[in-house]
This record gives C-alpha cells, sequence and structure tokens, in this order.
C-alpha cells in the first residue's frame, strides 16, 4: 500500500469538501482497508458521464487497496431524493426502480474494479426494518435541523407543500451509513447535506462517524461560461445535456464535439486521464478545436475501443466538419438596410431563429459560425456581395448560405 502522503495527494484530489482532514490521515496510517461507500439511486436506467466523476475517485480509492462499496438505493429512490427540488420529486414504483437499477452494476464496472468491489442494495436493511426501529431512528434528528436543509427552507418560505416521507430520505440514506459502517463516503456537491447526516447518525449510533468527501458536479452540454465561471444546469437525462456511457461510439463523440471551446478544459479537470501538464500544454496551444478532438477520442476509447474513436473522429469529420454540409443546404438572399448586413438579422431572416433578439444571444453563446469559423461577436456585421455558410445550434445543427446583396 502507498504512503499515507501519497495516498493523501491523490484521494484528495479536486475534492470540494472533506470533513474530517485529520480523521482521514489517523484511518489511513492505521494500515488497514478503510470501507469507502457512495450511493446511487437508480431513478434512471443508464449512467452518464457526470456519474464517472464520482467513480473515478472511488476507483483511486480500490487502486490504494481500499474496499469500495457500490451502494444501490433501492429503496431510497422510491421516496425519492428532494436534493435540489422546487416541489415533489415524483415518486417511483418497485418496478421502475428495478428495471433501472439492472444495468447500473454492468455499466458501472467499466469504471470500478469488478474483482475489489461490494454491491449492496439498501433494501437488504431498510426494507425490513420495524416501525419501532424506524421511530427510534426519527428521533435522532430534529425537525429543525432538517429544515435547514435549503430545499426544505425554500419551500416552506414560498409555502410549498413539503411531504412527510420526503424528510426521512436523508434520515434513510445516512443510515445506510451506520449499516455499513462506513470509514468514508463520497458524493457529489449537491449531496453534502445527506452525507453529513449519515456522520451525525453514526456518532448518535455509538459507531466512529465517517469522513465525508464531495466531488464536483459536471455541467452538462449546454453550460457556458459568463464573468469568467461556469453557468448551465449540471449534467442529467431530464436536461437532455448527457453523454451516457452506453451510447454508440460516433454519437458519444458527436456530444464530446458540441462542448463549449472554453467549457472543454472543464471536462478535461474532471474527466480526463490526462495530467495536469498535457491538459497545460493542450490550453497554450490555443486550439479548442483539436483539444476536444482529443478529448472525444479519449471517452469513446475508454467507453468502446480505440478502433471505435477512430471510425468515429473519420465519420464525424465527414458528416459534420465543414466539408461535410448537407447536400440539401437552402440559400437565401437578404439584402443589406446599410453598408452591411447585421449577422442576427440575416439569422432571422433565413429563419435559423425566431427574432434577431434570439440570433444575437446564439451568437454571443457561441452557438453560430460563419464559414466554419465560431463568431461570437453580438454585433458581427457580413459586407454585401458575399455568400456565406451559416451554421446555428450544436446539437440539432443547420445550415443555410446567405447571399448579402447591396
Amino acid at each position: 500500500m502507498a504512503s499515507v502522503d501519497e495516498q493523501l495527494a491523490e484521494l484528495t484530489r479536486g475534492v470540494v469538501e472533506l470533513h474530517q482532514l485529520e480523521e482521514l490521515k489517523e484511518r489511513l496510517a492505521s494500515g488497514r482497508p478503510l470501507k469507502v461507500k457512495a450511493g446511487f439511486d437508480p431513478t434512471r436506467p443508464d449512467l452518464h458521464l457526470g456519474h464517472t466523476v464520482l467513480m473515478q475517485k472511488m476507483r483511486r480509492f480500490q487502486e490504494f487497496g481500499h474496499e469500495v462499496i457500490f451502494l444501490i438505493g433501492d429503496t431510497t429512490a422510491m421516496v425519492g431524493d428532494p436534493t435540489g427540488q422546487n416541489e415533489m420529486r415524483p415518486r417511483l414504483t418497485p418496478e421502475e426502480v428495478r428495471d433501472a437499477a439492472k444495468t447500473y452494476t454492468e455499466q458501472a464496472f467499466q469504471i470500478l474494479d469488478k474483482d475489489r468491489t461490494t454491491v449492496r442494495y439498501n433494501s437488504e436493511w431498510l426494507a425490513s426494518m420495524s416501525l419501532e426501529k424506524m421511530i427510534e431512528l426519527a428521533a435522532r434528528r430534529t425537525l429543525a435541523r432538517t429544515l435547514e436543509r435549503r430545499d426544505f427552507k425554500e419551500r416552506y418560505e414560498a409555502q410549498k407543500d413539503i411531504y412527510i416521507h420526503e424528510l426521512f430520505y436523508p434520515l434513510l440514506q445516512g443510515y445506510d451509513s451506520v449499516a455499513l459502517e462506513a470509514d468514508v463516503e463520497l458524493g457529489g456537491t449537491d449531496q453534502l447535506f445527506n452525507l453529513m447526516v449519515g456522520r451525525d447518525l453514526m456518532q448518535r449510533y455509538g459507531l466512529k462517524p465517517q469522513i465525508v468527501m464531495t466531488t464536483p458536479i459536471l455541467e452538462g452540454l449546454d453550460a457556458r461560461i459568463e464573468d469568467g465561471r461556469i453557468v448551465g444546469k449540471k449534467m442529467s437525462k431530464s436536461a437532455d445535456n448527457y453523454i451516457g456511457l452506453t451510447e454508440a461510439p460516433l454519437e458519444m463523440y458527436r456530444k464530446c464535439m458540441q462542448i463549449g471551446d472554453d467549457v472543454i478544459w472543464r471536462f478535461y479537470e474532471l474527466l480526463s486521464a490526462k495530467n495536469a501538464q498535457e491538459i497545460a500544454g493542450l490550453r497554450q496551444a490555443g486550439d479548442p478545436l483539436s483539444a476536444k478532438r482529443a478529448f472525444a477520442a479519449e471517452i469513446v476509447t475508454r467507453f468502446h475501443s480505440a478502433e471505435a474513436a477512430e471510425s468515429a473522429a473519420q465519420t464525424f469529420a465527414g458528416a459534420y466538419l465543414s466539408h461535410g454540409v448537407p447536400d440539401d443546404t437552402p440559400e437565401v438572399e437578404v439584402e443589406a438596410a446599410g453598408e452591411t448586413l447585421w449577422l442576427a438579422k440575416a439569422l432571422s431572416a433565413a429563419k435559423l431563429v425566431a427574432s434577431t433578439s434570439e440570433g444575437k444571444r446564439l451568437i454571443v453563446q457561441g452557438g453560430v459560425e460563419v464559414d466554419g469559423e465560431r463568431v461570437k461577436d453580438g454585433q458581427h456585421q457580413l459586407d454585401p456581395g458575399g455568400r456565406y455558410l451559416v451554421r446555428v445550434g450544436s446539437k440539432k445543427r443547420r445550415f443555410c448560405y446567405v447571399k448579402v446583396t447591396g
């Protein structure tokens, strides 16, 4: 087993919250393998790249000889995690949960070491919990502390309904740690409240409290940079901004190429196997298109093969890049009102957007290319006499030739 310092350097890399560092040092110094737990509620049948940020940290623990527990929250999934919800999350049926859980382990083992992973279901202890034990569990947490949670607090202040079963979710997830006697629990930053409830409950049950570590939340394909920071919803299927682990190589490659030029470095930071020096070199080269190609190839290779990545790259280049303009691309003539034609007006006239304001917004967000070059100046002008190939959108690309008349 590696030294404590070596383990700490890797295990804390990229971690957002750590409670508590000294406790982690102490347990690593004991030399015994730690029980490292991470829970996944099977609310949808497939995993996506956002899930792998956490799984990669689990894999690092495995590589240092620790026991990783991949916990499938089949009971908690039916309760519904209120995290990030402004209203009650729709409840799932047992059949929906079972169907979603079927593919979880198979997909997870594309990242985790199967031989070093223990798969557990929290129905093992929660489904058979008696009313007496449930009341005992509820008595170990106050309503006031539970309502401190932002999701509940906002709904309470807005006089929106909070159902009693929702208050039990953090308790049930926390009890998972009691049942497993976890040393460490991993989760996304949005799970900090739930993870800390587990730490608190373990002490109340007379156990050594777990160490809590959170990893960043990966934004979706539609994320963008505003005022020097990334904004956008987290990657999820409900937001349709995800890259699924089971998607076909070409689809996976295509989606990687949709990532914004400025945002691609966030994906490198959280998902790439390249070290910091290699990533810095790519960034300094100043060629985001090449960087995205390299990232797409790395991801497709990881979940399919090098051959699949090469084939996807060739197909993508022929079908989606500037040399792959559809044969049926329409052409429109637009008259310039003055000496030049405002690009946003050209987009509206070509019916690529509903209005000039929408066109301007799309341009600023980096969603428009003219003759293969991305344009981000909202006031960009086209000269009369020119014929321009305009492309809008990333998920559903649309092309049009715009001929500007004077």
